[in-house]
């Protein structure tokens, strides 16, 4: 079955506001898998799980047309008001049952979003509507995220990182437990096309304040699941995540710059000319 988070307009807002889409040096490699496998020109990207559209955006001067997908109406509402390109949609749909005719579509894109699927419903209707040669990306990253800051020891500022997210824990969906990089490659294997890739490892580093990192940790779907449920302990963690990162820091202000570290690994994979 797939999942429904996300789905209020506060959650939306936040979700575009913390969350940051995949660095041009990834799509730069996504995007040259595909130049290889198939060649232009490119018609018509999807990007399945779109959330607010940041990601989606990245695709729009490579394709004549993009569609950003998500299943939650607030998501699609907010993509809708900070899209700026002219050739970028969005539109409500699951994943599962992709609105585009047979053969239609040069490159599907799902952006930290297809843990959230019925994994085999959507590969089966990414191939449906895949164009020969067409390519298909899942691309993800490891949580907890890590942290740099100065002289500042990393490990400690990733293991208190680490203890923030075990403070939700019970709030965790059976499927959020399992190992993400072991589900994503898990489809890779699956995936019957002779062309693929699986790569890893893939370190992408940006610099935030301390501010927008922990916005970003409170969109997590497990701790927005707790601040539903128990809104003061989910607002007590927070304050402390913000306070002991401070504290380790040596700083006293929430606008204090520090570096995230993201290791994403993804999926590529071409759909053959024949099948």
């Amino acid at each position: 079955m797939a999942f429904r988070y996300f789905e209020s307009n506060e959650q939306a807002v936040s979700y575009w506001k913390h969350r940051f889409p995949p660095s041009d040096y990834l799509i730069q490699q996504l995007l040259e898998f595909l130049e290889k496998q198939k060649g232009g020109p490119y018609e018509l990207a999807v990007d399945v799980g779109c959330g607010p559209g940041r990601g989606t955006a990245l695709l729009a001067k490579h394709f004549a047309s993009v569609v950003g997908l998500d299943v939650s109406p607030a998501q699609i509402e907010v993509a809708l008001q900070r899209s700026k390109e002219p050739n970028i949609t969005f539109r409500q749909s699951v994943a599962e049952e992709l609105p585009f005719a047979d053969s239609s579509v040069d490159l599907v894109t799902s952006m930290s979003a297809f843990h959230w699927f019925d994994q085999p419903r959507f590969l089966q209707e990414v191939h449906r509507v895949l164009k020969p040669r067409g390519c298909l990306v899942l691309l993800c990253y490891h949580l907890p995220l890590d942290l740099n800051y100065h002289n500042c020891c990393s490990h400690t500022l990733s293991q208190i990182n680490k203890e923030f997210s075990d403070g939700f824990q019970s709030h965790q969906q059976s499927h959020v437990r399992l190992d993400h990089e072991k589900l994503y490659k898990d489809a890779y294997d699956a995936i019957p096309y002779p062309v693929k890739e699986w790569h890893e490892k893939v370190l992408v580093k940006r610099t935030m304040t301390l501010s927008n990192y922990i916005g970003l940790e409170e969109t997590c779907g497990d701790y927005q699941a707790l601040l539903r449920d128990d809104p003061q302990k989910a607002t007590k963690l927070s304050q402390d995540l913000a306070q002991r990162l401070m504290s380790v820091m040596g700083v006293t202000s929430m606008e204090t710059e520090v570096e995230v570290v993201q290791t994403y690994f993804y999926v590529v994979a071409c759909k053959p000319q024949e099948v």
